[in-house]
């Protein structure tokens, strides 16, 4: 069985999105906006966490470490603000080749530089201490019968719930920054699929999914709902091939298209993920 409250699912979220956070980050390519705008967005849903845990039952150890969660993550988000003026290595590598192919067209050399080139550049690893010490939240507040399974499943949703938004997020970020490699946008994709294979396993592990679809566990309307999850376990991993696929194309175009799947992918994975937990729950 599988206990589901607000504050547990929103930390989750915040939790498993900045791990994925880190994991575009670390490649030093994507600016510094996107991730002011994750590092915020991922706050504001650790906050929540713990404003949901005041109308419900307060679990200590869940909600100090959700405290240290938001602190580190504040630090973070504090540290890439002081140290925009760097930008990040890969955008100022693009900005520099694009001033010199002007410079070469034009016959006109532009001094101007946008980024301090002597500054010091935001550490991505701060990135990756706020996801491991939400992720500790996340541990302790899955704690469970059975140990394992309840805490491997708590741990493997929250980067379902984290990567997929952030493969969203992360696709419309390429309006704001063109000529941005396909590459970040498709490492979250694939993790998405990744993720999605242990996640699907865990939740059918008895006692899962499986009893449900048997008729073991009452779903309240004659199976239904048995089945709806099973559509959202189908569409979110098909949704994942397709947009692959559609990124494949040269055109611009495939971008905003494939940010348009990841919606849809969002839907159906949140689906595949807090159905079964509605259902699963004792």
């Amino acid at each position: 069985m599988i206990e589901i409250d607000a504050a547990t699912v929103l930390l989750q979220w915040a939790a498993g999105g900045w791990l994925f956070l880190w994991v575009t980050t670390s490649r030093r390519e994507v600016g510094l906006g996107y991730g002011w705008i994750q590092r915020t967005l991922f706050l504001l849903l650790a906050m929540g966490s713990l404003l949901a845990a005041q109308q419900s039952e307060i679990v200590w150890h869940r909600d100090l470490l959700t405290c240290a969660f938001v602190f580190v993550g504040g630090v973070a988000l504090l540290m890439s603000l002081l140290r925009r003026s760097a930008g990040v290595a890969e955008q100022r590598a693009i900005a520099k080749q694009r001033t010199q192919r002007v410079a070469a067209m034009t016959g006109r050399d532009s001094s101007a530089n946008r980024f301090d080139e002597e500054g010091v550049e935001f550490a991505p690893a701060l990135d990756l201490c706020a996801a491991v010490v939400g992720l500790l939240a996340v541990t302790v507040a899955s704690i469970g019968q059975p140990y394992v399974l309840a805490i491997a499943r708590g741990l493997v949703s929250a980067g379902f719930l984290g990567v997929v938004s952030n493969a969203m997020l992360l696709g419309h970020w390429y309006l704001v920054q063109p000529g941005l490699r396909r590459e970040p946008f498709l490492e979250l994709i694939r993790w998405t699929g990744y993720v999605w294979l242990p996640e699907t396993i865990l939740l059918l592990w008895p006692t899962g999914m499986v009893s449900v679809l048997n008729g073991t566990i009452d779903d309240a309307y004659n199976g239904l709902l048995g089945w709806f999850w099973v559509a959202c376990v189908v569409t979110t991993i098909a949704l994942v091939g397709v947009t692959i696929v559609a990124l494949r194309e040269r055109a611009y175009s495939a971008v905003m298209a494939a940010t348009g799947l990841m919606y849809l992918a969002i839907l159906t994975a949140f689906g595949q993920d807090l159905v079964a937990r509605i259902l699963l729950a004792p």
